[in-house]
């Protein structure tokens, strides 16, 4: 038994990060890339379930927004 499997996992996809997070698809995936003067090392990346189609991890989503609101609340 791996240690993922004591916790229940859920994979939400891209629609449903938007609503979770509230930012767009474009500021999403700006987060994601390297390149991008808006990227944040810390936003859960993606990961591949098959056919082209992408998911997050919906702990990890929720993990990075407890943190932005403790990043907004120390400012």
């Amino acid at each position: 038994m791996t240690s993922t499997s004591k916790r229940k996992i859920r994979f939400i996809r891209l629609k449903a990060v938007i609503e979770k997070t509230g930012l767009s698809r474009a500021s999403i995936y700006n987060r994601l890339k390297k390149s991008s003067k808006y990227y944040d090392a810390a936003f859960p990346k993606q990961i591949r379930i098959g056919g082209g189609a992408v998911a997050w991890i919906e702990d990890e989503i929720e993990v990075w927004m407890e943190l932005q609101i403790e990043k907004s609340r120390c400012e």
